[in-house]
């Protein structure tokens, strides 16, 4: 663990930041506790300030480390942004795998939007910043997180066209569609607070009906 020397002599150990949303569960498994508070304290910093106005500093320093503590585990400031915003994408990818691909088509693209969204509201401060630094990244970076998106674009947009091929839906544009359920979670994250109103769940349930009125259902 990457520590620094207290007054005492002794290494002190990182201090974990409270998370307003469930960040540090998204690096729960095989991450030290050092890397894992650095990345929790680094969503708070992006979210609030921006990736621009962040320095290794106020990263650091919110953990009780000291600011090289950092380079230890990232080569840069960016390769942090890397790791929060790939392993964003790659969860909220994984969500919506998750839901099995059988019975009625309805039914499954209710199921994906209520999973996309609630990803979005249960993980709101990782995803605003998936989404809103997404074009500091560096462009070696950028693609590979492109990419996952556009893998999460297929995956509805193909389960919205099979439900348009089969009568299910009544969609003039397939695209424009899924472009605007996509928009369902994505917009959340502005707003949305795990202390508010709106459980994560409840809120992914009803998105899901507005979905499918958008969507013209058979039902």
């Amino acid at each position: 663990m990457v520590a620094r020397r207290s007054r005492s002599g002794g290494p002190s150990k990182a201090v974990a930041v409270p998370a307003d949303d469930g960040a540090a569960d998204l690096w729960r498994d095989g991450t030290s506790e050092a890397v894992r508070a650095l990345l929790v304290s680094a969503v708070q910093c992006f979210s609030s300030k921006g990736f621009h106005a962040t320095t290794t500093r106020d990263i650091t320093a919110a953990v009780a480390l000291s600011p090289g503590a950092l380079y230890v585990h990232f080569s840069s400031k960016e390769d942090v942004l890397f790791e929060i915003v790939r392993t964003g994408h790659e969860r909220a990818l994984d969500a919506l795998l998750a839901q099995p691909d059988e019975g009625d088509p309805v039914d499954y693209v209710r199921r994906l939007v209520a999973g996309h969204v609630a990803w979005h509201a249960r993980y709101h401060t990782v995803a605003r910043v998936c989404q809103y630094e997404l074009a500091a990244l560096e462009p070696e970076h950028h693609a590979v997180v492109l990419e996952l998106r556009q893998r999460f674009s297929a995956l509805l947009r193909s389960a919205v066209g099979q439900g348009a091929r089969v009568g299910a839906f009544d969609v003039a544009d397939v695209n424009r569609a899924v472009r605007a359920l996509l928009s369902l979670g994505i917009d959340l994250v502005r707003w949305y607070r795990l202390d508010g109103t709106d459980d994560p769940d409840e809120l992914g349930d009803f998105y899901a009906d507005l979905a499918l009125r958008m969507l013209g259902a058979a039902r």
